[in-house]
């Protein structure tokens, strides 16, 4: 296990990343859509709100464990699928279940994996979720629903926010592809990356895996681009959740929602949960960050009284994001580009260092706010004048330096 006490935030581990991961993946994970405001904003509007601080009150007895959708989990966060999550590292999404294993948390397994549904599930104990895009391809997706089934999956994501793929003008730009496509710049670029293509000569898995060898007629990349790009359903809509509830049988979660009517409807729809999430600012640019509307999805979701859980993805860079999405009514949080940070710059250690930071981070900060327990956190800990308005507010833009 790698000694990486001196990395102290996500941002660490993001520089590391950044020279150690081909370019064209590491802008896969950072970056948005078209001018990246919502990408952006998804952070800073995190950054506005301010955290009341409670001196002589007793610390002792810190709990952090809660539950999501009935599963124990030593801190309300799960890792979010991800796509692409192989070419971070190799192995990437083996690697990334295992840290999370080892901490307690979920993890969750994109249709757009490198290792396959079947490859985590043999090299990992703990039952993970896998999520689900709705393909064109109904044999296909039923297929996928199957294997899932057979590799004990716990639970089913169900991306809502994907039935169109956004304007992501850096994947354009980079020509995007796994494995990377033997271009001039980008064999100019890997010769400056010599951990990550030793680590990629180790292992078999280059490309999609949920994909490649199980669709009638994609066997190679060749194929695959074509097939791909004609697959995500632009028709997909409430009769198809209710569909797919029913064809997989099982815990289901539904992620995308943005909207307070549609936060309605998931709830009617009978989904276990439901995640507030914008898709990390890589579909709709000029959407409003997923804090900024979470009070206003809880509040119209509890309306319904119904038991549908409610969590939020898309900004989380540190243990406070945790606890500020958590005082305004979730009940959970998924990160993506914290874990994948971590993997890039250091495989599993790394994803295990990020998880490492923001329970520490989420912890002081719970304590400092006079809380003991994560399960009574509420927007008391936050300062009032600070949360309440954050869609009014003129958007900040923040650039990498």
């Amino acid at each position: 296990m790698k000694d990486l006490s001196k990395v102290t935030s996500i941002e660490d581990l993001r520089q590391v990343a950044e020279r150690k991961v081909p370019r064209m993946f590491y802008d896969y994970v950072d970056s948005g859509s078209w001018t990246q405001t919502t990408y952006f904003n998804n952070e800073t509007d995190f950054d506005r709100i301010k955290l009341r601080q409670k001196v002589l009150r007793n610390m002792e007895g810190r709990n952090l464990a809660t539950t999501m959708i009935g599963q124990s989990v030593s801190m309300p966060v799960a890792i979010a699928p991800t796509g692409f999550t192989g070419m971070m590292w190799a192995d990437g999404e083996i690697l990334a279940a295992r840290a999370a294993e080892k901490f307690g948390i979920p993890f969750s397994l994109s249709t757009m994996s490198i290792c396959s549904i079947e490859d985590v599930a043999t090299h990992t104990n703990a039952p993970f979720w896998f999520q689900l895009y709705v393909m064109r391809d109904r044999k296909f997706m039923a297929d996928l629903i199957r294997r899932a089934k057979d590799a004990n999956c716990s639970a089913l994501i169900l991306t809502a926010d994907l039935q169109l793929l956004g304007q992501r003008h850096k994947d354009i730009k980079n020509g995007l592809s796994a494995p990377p496509k033997p271009t001039l710049k980008n064999l100019i670029n890997l010769a400056t990356k010599p951990e990550w293509c030793m680590n990629m000569l180790r292992t078999k898995r280059h490309t999609f895996g949920n994909i490649v060898g199980h669709v009638d007629g994609i066997d190679d990349m060749s194929s695959l681009g074509e097939w791909t790009s004609k697959q995500f359903d632009p028709t997909l809509s409430w009769d198809d959740v209710a569909r797919i509830k029913d064809l997989w049988g099982g815990k289901i979660i539904i992620k995308g929602i943005l909207d307070p009517e549609d936060a309605v409807l998931a709830v009617r729809s009978g989904v276990d949960a439901m995640v507030v999430s914008n898709h990390g600012g890589r579909q709709l640019d000029g959407a409003a960050s997923t804090i900024s509307m979470l009070s206003e999805v809880v509040q119209a979701a509890k309306a319904e009284q119904g038991n549908t859980e409610i969590w939020l993805d898309s900004g989380i860079r540190s243990g406070q994001d945790v606890l500020k999405a958590i005082a305004l009514g979730a009940s959970g949080t998924m990160i993506g580009r914290s874990f994948l940070y971590g993997l890039g710059a250091y495989g599993e250690d790394g994803v295990r260092r990020a998880l490492e930071l923001i329970r520490h981070e989420l912890d002081i900060s719970m304590a400092f706010g006079g809380y003991t327990d994560i399960r009574d956190v509420s927007e008391d800990i936050l300062l009032k004048g600070t949360y309440e308005d954050l869609l009014t507010r003129p958007f900040i833009i923040r650039e990498r330096v």
